[in-house]
């Protein structure tokens, strides 16, 4: 459960990086010029929406939480700093590892890139260790621990997968037809699939592996036959027929104690707290001051 949640926090993170950007790239805009504050993003009927209307609600609604985010990000690097305390290279390959497979969808991966994404985790493994610096774990724990949750770390071979969903058999036929004249499996997916979701997306549903529930079980045997970059036949599931294409293979990895014993630290830490707490703790620590005055409740 407290894995999921950092999945969260990371993603809930990157959401206010996007908006972060979106504000101060628009406020730019507004330091050029008058002109370019009144001029009109959208338009209602007779009314209209200015670039400073625009940028006046985006301060008001998620002003404050994106400078909070600068604001924590910050303080994690001053205490990381303070205290020594790194994350090796292997975790944060470990932990993107796992985001790929298993928290993230298709399209949010599309969308950040290997860079950012690694960014988040380092600065939330960082964070992990800032807060749990000071709780004592033993061995004995951490071995205990590891014996009880091996299947915790045992990655499977995953499979990274597109597909189609069409009504009838007779358009899944047509829709190979056209793939094998050269048509691209992304742009008939858009334009057939009436798996709306995924469509959007091009077809892409992401890594499935051994024991996923979210498709079909058909998909995951296809899958192992398929080479690289091709597709099978039509299979019939719940929706009409599906055509599914393999578009990559992440072998699965098994990781011993020694790999994992620094995270096992981390997990039993942060079990052993008492209170849940942020990077907002050591706000008085790091001497915050910002522009909504008190310090961020934890």
């Amino acid at each position: 459960m407290r894995r999921k949640h950092l999945w969260i926090v990371i993603a809930a993170l990157i959401l206010l990086n996007c908006l972060t950007l979106m504000f101060f790239l628009a406020k730019v805009n507004e330091l050029s010029g008058t002109a370019v504050s009144k001029e009109v993003v959208a338009s209602v009927g007779s009314s209209e929406i200015t670039r400073q209307e625009w940028l006046n609600e985006l301060e008001v609604r998620y002003g404050k939480d994106v400078l909070k985010d600068m604001i924590d990000q910050k303080v994690i690097k001053e205490m990381a700093a303070k205290y020594n305390i790194k994350v090796s290279e292997k975790d944060v390959e470990r932990e993107y590892r796992i985001l790929q497979t298993t928290y993230s969808s298709p399209g949010e991966n599309k969308r950040t890139s290997e860079k950012n994404w690694k960014e988040h985790i380092r600065n939330s493994l960082l964070q992990e260790e800032i807060l749990t610096r000071d709780v004592e774990v033993t061995e004995k724990e951490m071995k205990a621990y590891f014996e009880e949750n091996k299947k915790l770390f045992t990655i499977p071979d995953a499979y990274h997968v597109s597909h189609i969903i069409v009504k009838s058999s007779n358009e899944a036929e047509k829709a190979i037809k056209e793939l094998e004249e050269g048509s691209s499996f992304s742009a008939l997916a858009m334009e057939r699939s009436i798996e709306e979701f995924s469509a959007n997306d091009g077809g892409d549903i992401g890594f499935i592996m051994e024991g996923e529930e979210r498709y079909p079980s058909e998909y995951l045997k296809v899958a192992k036959k398929l080479k690289e970059g091709t597709w099978s036949d039509p299979i019939q599931v719940e929706q009409g027929f599906a055509i599914v294409k393999l578009e990559g293979k992440m072998k699965g990895k098994k990781y011993s104690y020694k790999d994992v014993k620094q995270q096992i630290r981390r997990e039993i830490a942060l079990e052993q707290m008492k209170n849940s707490a942020s990077a907002s703790t050591f706000w008085d620590e790091v001497k915050v001051n910002w522009f909504y005055g008190k310090k961020e409740a934890n």
